[in-house]
């Protein structure tokens, strides 16, 4: 069996494949990589099933070695990597099929552009499976490998490849520059079932404002910063079932907006829910970025 050992994890990895979906009535969301679409597209680089479980980075600083030869491929943030190997270290480029030779090392930068780098490894990372999932939640405290971000030391077993390698060995991604300015990001919303929770006031300044991404942001979600949204009823509301790119707003009137490993319930009003193809670029997010929510039907 192939192995990948991870030297540095950086800032947060975990394990991620497309989640566990259909636990909601027992308290577990469907958890699973924050930007599917780029987990998906460096499996298909490898010649794994889309839903192969890799390594979501974040915020790049992730050093493995390879201790037998494994083929690998990084998408998500745009981040520089390099390869290492017996004393001589070069360059390599995102988004492509690389192959590293026993012993060989790889380093993913901080990210240029995005917040999430994505790992496949071909044959897939053959971690034990959790409730039908080897994704790593870190509300629940669920994971292949315990409850949180992997540590220093950690050896990951690869499974055996399942198809063939594709005929390309490039994906055709554009390059966002080296210093591609902060930039405000549309995130297109259905008005949620507590819309009406704001008065129109409020709705207006939601959807009319941008919005400025904090510190205070994990896989869980994000707390937004801007004008404070008036609202038009204050009165408590019973907790209601939350879902992926739920839109919330607390008493203090600045939203939260929820990702992957959300709560299953909350009790204040959702008053937009991302659409489901706008949440993968919600998970590339980073502090100080700018977002504005459009309604769309």
């Amino acid at each position: 069996m192939s192995r990948l050992e991870v030297l540095d994890p950086g800032p947060s990895c975990t394990v991620q494949d497309l989640g566990r979906p259909g636990l909601a009535g027992i308290g577990v969301p469907r958890s699973g990589a924050a930007d599917r679409a780029a987990l998906r597209l460096a499996n298909r680089l490898v010649g794994n099933a889309e839903g192969a479980a890799g390594l979501e980075v974040t915020y790049g600083g992730l050093r493995v070695r390879a201790l037998e030869p494994l083929v690998v491929a990084v998408t998500g943030a745009w981040a520089p990597l390099r390869v290492s190997l017996g004393g001589r270290s070069v360059p390599a480029a995102p988004f492509s099929v690389l192959h590293l030779a026993a012993g060989a090392q790889l380093l993913v930068e901080r990210p240029r552009s995005g917040l999430r780098s994505y790992l496949a490894v071909r044959g897939g990372l053959d971690v034990p499976m959790v409730l039908g999932s080897r994704s790593t939640d870190v509300l629940c405290g669920l994971g292949p490998l315990g409850p949180g971000p992997l540590g220093a030391g950690v050896v990951l077993p690869v499974g055996a490849p399942t198809g063939p390698l594709p005929a390309v060995d490039l994906a055709p991604v554009s390059y966002p520059g080296e210093d591609a300015p902060v930039a405000e990001v549309a995130l297109r919303v259905r008005l949620g079932p507590r819309h009406d929770w704001l008065s129109p006031s409020g709705l207006h300044t939601l959807l009319g404002s941008a919005w400025e991404v904090t510190a205070e942001a994990n896989r869980v979600g994000l707390r937004l910063a801007g004008p404070q949204l008036q609202r038009a009823r204050t009165e408590e509301l019973a907790s209601e079932g939350l879902v992926p790119g739920a839109v919330q707003v607390p008493a203090v009137g600045q939203p939260v907006l929820f990702l992957v490993d959300h709560p299953v319930t909350g009790g204040y009003p959702v008053v937009a829910v991302l659409r489901d193809a706008d949440l993968d670029v919600a998970g590339q997010l980073v502090a100080g970025q700018r977002v504005r929510f459009r309604a769309t039907e």
